[in-house]
C-alpha cells in the first residue's frame, strides 16, 4: 500500500508539472488567454474546466520525494536575474559613428553597441508597458514559442500573463506583422542611418521575407542560440528594460548547441537549450577561453549583429525592443551563397570546418586558427551530419563522415587552411553538381526560389551602380555565369545580337533560365533534369507543328519559334546542336540513352513519349552537361502580373473573354496520332483504363494514397479537420473522375482528354492595349485591352480541361466570379467530351463524380503545387470550414451551372 501511495504521489506530481500542460496547450495553438496556470488554461480551452473545479484548491504536498531534475526546473522558474548588473563587457560601446567609420570598423567584422541612435524617437517615451497597454491593449500580437501552431494574444492579456507566470521559458511577443496590425507603431521609430541600406527593399512588401519585429518579454525570457536567417545582419534597439547578450563569431558553435544540416534540401535545424538554461547550466562551466563575447544592453542602446554571428539573448527584466534584419553590400554575397543549393556550404557558414566531410577534432587541433584561435573550439565534432559545440555538453570524440560531395578537390586545398568567413573561402564548399533550377529549395531560405530570381533581376535593373557585386551574388545563388555562357553560345550560333549589359540576367520567375536579347527570347530548359526537359522541348515543338497543320487561330497569340536545339558542354566550351523535334539527335543518345516507345514517330520526344516518361519510375539524373533550348520572337505586350493593378474592371473582363477564346483553341486541338501507350508497371492504374488517361490516373492515385502527408506538406495551409476528412471526400479510384455510367444500360463511358497548358498563371499572359477612336462621342481617345498572348508551353500535357481552369480562377482571376463567368461565356466548350457526348451528359446526374465542382476540388487537393494556399488566402472564411463540401461549394459551384447549361458538341 505504501509503494502504491508513493507511485501515485509521483504520478500526481509529474502530471501536474506546468511545462507538460504548457506544451499541451501550445500544440493546439490559436488565441491564448492565460488563467493563472497552464493546467487550468489548457483544461479551459478544452472545455474540461469549471469555475468550481478542484483547480481552485490548494496544491497538494508530499514528503519524501526528491528530484534534482525538478528542482533545477523549479529554480529556473523562480530565479531572479538582478545579479546581472551593468558591466563593461567585451562589446565596444560607441556613441557617434559615421557611416564610413561603421563600414570600415564593424560592418561584417564584429558587433558593436551604439548609443544616441534612438534619442529622438517617440518610442523612447511611448513604448512603456503601461502606455502600450493603454494604446493597444485590445490589439492581437503574435507570440514566439517552440510550437508548430501560431499563438496570438491581446496585449492586455499578455501583460497579465507576464505578471502571473513563473515559466521556465516564458512566452514573449515576437511579431513580424506589427506594422500591419498597428501601423501607428511604425511612426514611433525610424531605421538608424547606419542601417538604411536594405537590398531586400526592392521587392514588394508581400514578396520580401519577414524583416522587422516588435519584441516584448518578461524577465527570464529570451532568444536561444541562433544565427539570423539567411545570414542577414541585424540591429536591435532596446526601449525599456535590460538585455544580456552573448555572441560567438561565424563558424564557432556554442557549447550545448547542435546543428543539423539536411543533405537532401539544405534545411538547417538547431538544437539548443533555452536562453536561461544556457546561462545558468552551461555558461558557468565554460573555461575563460571558451566564453563568448558578452554585454548588457541598456534602454536606448542599439546593438549591431553582423552576418553569421551566433547570438543568445536573455531578458534581465521586462523589456520592449524593436529589431530589423537587412541585406547590404557587406553581407550580400553571404546571403546569396546561403540561397545556393546544397548543404555543405550552409554547414560551414555556421559550424566551421567541422561541417566538411572527413574533418575531425584531430584535424582542427593540428591546424589551429591564426587570428581566430581564441574563437575555435577544440572539442567540437561532426557525427552523422550533427555539428555540436563545446562546453559542459560534450560531443563524441568519434568523427563520422557524411555523404560524399564533389568539391573540385577542395579537400586537398584545405589541408593547411583555417576557417574564414571570407566569401572566397566559403564558396569553395558549394556542391558543383547542384544546380539552382534542378535542386530542392531549402525551406530555411528567407525567400522562395522564384522570389530569389526576381530579387536579383530587380537589383540588376534598379541598382546599376552595384552590378559588379550583384553579378557575384547571382553567380553564387543561381550560377548565372553558366547560363550566361549558354546564352552567348546560342546568340552566336543563330546570329542574334549579342546581349547588352542590361540583358545579362534571366528574366521572369519561371522554372527555367530565360533571357531577353533585343526582340528575342532565349529559354534554356533545365527544370527536372535532362529527360524531363528534353521531353518538354520535344512536346512544345510537336504542339507548334500541330498548330500550323490545322491552321489554329491560336498561332497568332503565341510566340514565333526562331530556333531550337541542344547546348552541350564538352572540353571546357559550349556548343549548340540544332534540333526541330523530329528524329533523335545523336548527341542526346550519347548523354541520355532513353528507351523510347515512340522512337520511330515523327516527334519521338513528343506528347505520347512524355506521357510514358511520366509513368517511368526510374530515377532522373540531372547533372548531364547538355540542355535543350528554344529561341522565340518576343510577343508584344506587358506581362499581366506587372500591369494587373493598372487595369480597369472592363479591361479584366476583356482579358477573361480573350482567355476563354484562346483556351478553347487549345482544348479543341486534336491529339497527335500515336500507338497505344505501353502498359505501365504501376498498381495505381487498371488495364481497363483508357491508355491516354493512364499517366494522369496513376499520378492522381499515387497522391491520393498519401493524401494526408501530401496536404500536411503544405505547412499549415490546410486546416487539420479538413486533412482528416480528405480520404473520405476523394473517390476510392481517381478513374471515377473520367469514367461515368449511362442511365439506360449501365455501360461505362469515358471522357476524352485534351491538350492542357498546365501553367496559365499571371506571369505567362501578355496583355496589349490600343487606342480607341472616340471622335463620335467627343471624348478623348481611350486605351483598350484588345489582345492577349500566352507564353511558356514547356509544361504541356494532356488531361481534364478543368486543370487549366484552376490556375486561371485562383491566380489570374483571383477568385472573381464575374471574370470566371466571362471566361466561360466565351469558352463555349463542354467540360466533358467523348465518343457520345449525349451519353456522357446523361450520366452527369448519376454521381457526384461527374459534377464539375467536385472534380475541380479533387484536382486542387491533389495538385503538385500548393493551390490550396490560394484558396484559403482568397476565401479566408474557409479557414473555419469543417468539410470539403463547403470549400467546393464556395469556390467552384459556378462551374456546375455552366456544365448544366453548356453547349454540347455533336456526337
Amino acid at each position: 500500500t505504501l509503494n502504491h501511495f508513493a507511485l501515485c504521489s509521483v504520478m500526481y506530481i509529474l502530471c501536474n508539472e506546468e511545462p507538460l500542460w504548457m506544451s499541451k496547450y501550445l500544440s493546439v495553438g490559436g488565441h491564448l488567454e492565460y488563467k493563472c496556470s497552464w493546467k487550468k488554461t489548457t483544461l479551459s480551452r478544452l472545455s474540461l474546466c469549471s469555475g468550481n473545479s478542484e483547480l481552485e484548491q490548494k496544491a497538494r504536498h508530499f514528503d519524501g520525494f526528491n528530484s534534482l531534475f525538478l528542482y533545477r526546473r523549479w529554480y529556473r522558474c523562480f530565479t531572479t536575474l538582478s545579479s546581472y548588473s551593468f558591466d563593461n563587457g567585451h562589446v565596444e560601446r560607441k556613441d557617434d559613428l559615421s557611416l564610413d567609420h561603421f563600414h570600415s570598423q564593424y560592418d561584417g567584422k564584429g558587433p558593436v553597441l551604439l548609443g544616441k541612435l534612438a534619442e529622438t524617437w517617440p518610442a523612447r517615451t511611448k513604448w512603456t508597458i503601461q502606455q502600450l497597454v493603454h494604446d493597444y491593449g485590445e490589439v492581437t500580437f503574435r507570440i514566439s514559442q517552440r510550437s508548430p501552431k501560431k499563438i496570438i494574444m491581446k496585449l492586455k492579456d499578455y501583460v497579465s500573463y507576464m505578471e502571473l507566470q513563473h515559466d521556465e521559458d516564458p512566452l514573449y511577443i515576437f511579431d513580424d506583422k506589427f506594422g500591419e496590425t498597428t501601423p501607428a507603431l511604425l511612426e514611433d521609430y525610424r531605421v538608424p542611418h547606419l542601417f538604411q541600406e536594405d537590398l531586400f527593399g526592392v521587392l514588394d512588401y508581400e514578396q520580401r521575407p519577414a524583416f522587422r519585429w516588435l519584441i516584448i518579454g518578461p524577465e527570464r525570457s529570451g532568444a536561444s542560440w541562433h544565427v539570423d536567417p539567411g545570414l542577414t545582419s541585424a540591429w536591435n534597439t532596446l526601449l525599456c528594460g535590460r538585455k544580456r547578450w552573448a555572441l560567438y563569431p561565424p563558424g564557432r558553435v556554442p557549447g550545448g548547441v547542435t546543428v543539423h544540416v539536411s543533405d537532401e534540401d539544405g534545411d538547417v535545424d538547431i538544437e539548443t537549450p533555452t536562453s536561461l538554461q544556457w546561462w545558468l547550466d552551461i555558461y558557468p562551466h565554460l573555461a575563460e577561453h571558451e566564453k563568448p563575447l558578452e554585454c548588457t544592453q541598456l534602454p536606448g542602446e542599439t546593438i549591431f549583429v553582423p552576418s553569421g554571428w551566433w547570438h543568445c539573448v536573455l531578458n534581465l527584466e521586462t523589456t520592449v525592443a524593436v529589431t530589423q534584419n537587412f541585406v547590404n553590400q557587406s553581407n550580400f554575397e553571404h546571403v546569396c551563397l546561403d540561397m545556393a543549393p546544397g548543404h555543405c556550404h550552409k554547414g560551414v557558414c555556421r559550424a566551421g570546418l567541422l561541417a566538411v566531410p572527413g574533418k575531425s577534432v584531430r584535424d582542427i587541433e593540428n591546424h589551429p586558427a591564426g587570428t581566430m584561435s581564441a574563437w575555435n573550439h577544440n572539442d567540437m565534432t561532426r557525427a552523422e551530419k550533427r555539428l555540436k559545440g563545446s562546453g559542459s555538453v560534450r560531443a563524441s570524440n568519434s568523427a563520422n563522415q557524411c555523404a560524399s560531395f564533389e568539391f573540385s578537390d577542395v579537400h586537398e586545398s584545405l589541408e593547411n587552411q583555417v576557417f574564414s568567413y571570407d566569401i572566397g573561402f566559403l564558396s569553395q564548399f558549394l556542391e558543383k553538381e547542384k544546380d539552382h533550377y534542378t535542386s530542392v529549395w531549402s525551406p530555411t531560405n528567407p525567400i522562395g526560389q522564384r522570389e530569389a530570381r526576381e530579387w536579383l533581376r530587380r537589383l540588376w535593373v534598379l541598382k546599376p551602380e552595384l552590378r559588379g557585386l550583384i553579378w557575384k551574388g547571382a553567380c553564387l545563388a543561381i550560377s548565372v555565369d553558366k547560363w550566361y555562357a549558354c546564352l552567348e553560345e546560342v546568340s552566336a550560333c543563330h546570329s542574334l545580337p549579342p546581349p547588352s549589359e542590361d540583358e545579362k540576367l534571366p528574366v521572369g520567375t519561371g522554372s527555367n533560365p530565360v533571357f531577353i536579347v533585343s526582340d528575342n527570347v532565349i529559354k534554356i530548359y533545365a527544370e527536372g533534369g535532362l529527360g524531363y526537359s528534353a521531353h518538354g522541348l520535344g512536346t512544345e515543338l510537336e504542339f507548334y507543328d500541330l498548330l500550323r497543320k490545322v491552321g489554329s487561330p491560336l498561332i497568332n497569340h503565341i510566340p514565333e519559334i526562331i530556333a531550337s536545339g541542344f547546348l552541350v558542354y564538352e572540353d571546357g566550351v559550349y556548343r549548340t546542336v540544332p534540333w526541330d523535334g523530329k528524329g533523335m539527335p545523336d548527341v542526346l543518345a550519347k548523354y541520355y540513352p532513353l528507351e523510347l516507345s515512340y522512337a520511330n514517330s515523327c516527334f519521338p520526344l513528343g506528347l505520347w513519349s512524355k506521357q510514358q516518361f511520366g509513368m517511368d519510375s526510374s530515377t532522373e539524373c540531372s547533372n548531364k552537361p547538355i540542355w535543350p533550348y528554344m529561341v522565340t520572337r518576343k510577343c508584344k505586350g506587358d506581362i499581366f502580373a506587372r500591369v494587373r493593378d493598372t487595369l480597369s474592371k472592363a479591361d479584366l473582363l476583356n482579358l477573361a473573354s480573350s482567355l476563354g477564346v484562346q483556351m478553347r483553341n487549345i482544348h479543341l486541338l486534336p491529339l497527335p496520332h500515336g500507338e497505344p501507350l505501353p502498359k505501365p508497371e504501376d498498381n495505381n492504374v487498371r488495364d481497363s483504363d483508357p491508355p491516354e488517361w493512364k499517366q494522369v490516373i496513376s499520378t492522381l492515385n499515387g497522391r491520393k494514397n498519401n493524401i494526408k502527408k501530401h496536404l500536411a506538406n503544405w505547412g499549415g495551409t490546410v486546416p487539420t479537420v479538413l486533412i482528416e476528412k480528405a480520404e473520405e471526400y476523394l473517390p476510392a479510384d481517381m478513374s471515377s473522375l473520367i469514367k461515368f455510367v449511362k442511365d439506360d444500360d449501365g455501360d461505362s463511358v469515358y471522357t476524352f482528354p485534351c491538350w492542357i497548358h498546365s501553367d496559365i498563371m499571371d506571369d505567362n499572359i501578355l496583355t496589349q492595349r490600343s487606342l480607341t477612336d472616340a471622335k463620335s462621342t467627343g471624348d478623348r481617345d481611350l486605351e483598350k485591352l484588345d489582345a492577349v498572348n500566352i507564353i511558356d508551353f514547356s509544361d504541356l500535357s494532356i488531361g481534364d480541361p478543368l486543370c487549366d481552369l484552376i490556375p486561371l480562377h485562383l491566380d489570374v482571376f483571383r477568385g472573381d466570379i464575374d471574370l470566371l463567368r466571362e471566361y466561360l461565356r466565351s469558352y463555349q466548350l463542354p467540360f466533358l467530351r467523348g465518343k457520345s457526348n449525349n451519353d456522357i451528359y446523361k450520366s452527369v446526374g448519376n454521381s457526384k463524380f461527374s459534377t464539375a465542382s467536385y472534380r475541380a476540388m479533387c484536382y486542387c487537393m491533389l495538385h503538385e503545387d500548393n493551390v490550396l494556399a490560394a484558396i484559403f488566402g482568397l476565401w479566408k472564411d474557409l479557414r473555419a470550414a469543417t468539410s470539403w463540401e463547403e470549400v467546393e461549394h464556395l469556390v467552384w459551384d459556378g462551374l456546375n451551372r455552366y456544365q448544366q447549361s453548356s453547349p454540347t458538341l455533336s456526337s
